[in-house]
């Protein structure tokens, strides 16, 4: 199986999405991990439908498949970083968020995607872990239902630090869940190499079932800090092995959302990486990096 690779929007946030669109599919990339924000086809302004078909036109015109993801910091809330979540104490709260994931489900049909990307959330002060589940399920419920009738999959995310945090959170999560709920699971390779006990290759193959997205970037052990390529601690040529290897057709898509101020230069070093890594690279160009990230790089940036 070929990989097919894409780039997330939310670290392209300085340019129009029409720009970035275009800049991804003259770069060869396969596909775009479109995050629904105020910036980039907003999911809360007037006229969405509209403006949604205009997208899957552009998208259509460039041959980019997508994935919609929801993880814009403020579209909901603009003093509470991803607020409100699933896991919010006020119910009220908690049905903005699940409204919002209905929509991008909406979206996602529309567009053709093939999945949509949510996650969990980070559990609030002075709530028990069992509250804390049993919000999650019920907030997921309209969105699983959504996602059945239009056909596009629910992807969930382990995030370090939220609630659902690892693989053995998402199979958690999986025999909470009632019904032949069609949730899948994003998995982040950067993720598996900063928390989960496994190695990031192992996590993949364990992954494969679910797989329904894929995120990608550098990262190193205990930290968890989106990193270019070649600046963390992954190796990826056997990564990118295991992917291929497991049948996933999705979008691999490089998600490297505080690094927007670089996005068109990331874009292109991202491309020529991956391919090289992958071992389709096109002829090397000045200033590319080796697909083999630095052994005993130094462990920095935010804890996870």
């Amino acid at each position: 199986m070929t990989l097919r690779f894409g780039y997330g929007t939310n670290g392209l946030t300085d340019l129009r999405l029409d720009d970035a669109l275009g800049l991804l599919a003259d770069l060869g990339y396969e596909g775009v991990g479109l995050t629904l924000d105020h910036m980039h086809l907003d999911p809360m302004a007037p006229d969405l439908a509209a403006r949604t078909r205009r997208v899957a036109g552009r998208l259509a015109d460039l041959g980019l498949g997508v994935t919609v993801e929801t993880g814009a910091r403020y579209v909901l809330d603009p003093r509470r970083k991803h607020g409100p979540s699933l896991l919010d104490p006020d119910p009220e709260a908690r049905a903005a968020r699940t409204a919002l994931l209905v929509r991008a489900v909406d979206v996602a049909a529309e567009l053709g995607a093939h999945a949509v990307h949510c996650f969990s959330g980070v559990t609030p002060p002075d709530t028990t872990t069992d509250t804390a589940w049993e919000r999650l399920t019920d907030s997921l419920g309209p969105v699983l239902d959504a996602a059945g009738r239009a056909g596009v999959p629910v992807a969930i995310e382990p995030e370090p630090g939220h609630l659902l945090a690892t693989l053995a959170d998402f199979h958690r999560l999986r025999t909470l869940l009632s019904g032949p709920a069609p949730l899948g699971l994003t998995l982040d390779i950067g993720h598996c190499q900063c928390l989960e006990p496994a190695p990031p290759v192992e996590c993949v193959k364990e992954a494969a079932p679910w797989l329904r997205h894929v995120q990608i970037e550098d990262m190193r052990r205990g930290t968890h800090e989106h990193l270019p390529f070649g600046e963390g601690e992954i190796d990826f040529p056997p990564v990118l092995e295991a992917l291929a290897a497991t049948g996933y057709d999705g979008l691999t898509v490089v998600e490297l959302p505080r690094h927007s101020h670089a996005g068109p230069e990331l874009a292109r070093h991202s491309i020529d990486f991956l391919r090289a890594a992958a071992g389709t690279s096109e002829p090397d160009r000045v200033g590319t990096s080796t697909p083999r990230a630095a052994a005993g790089a130094t462990n920095g940036g935010a804890p996870c």
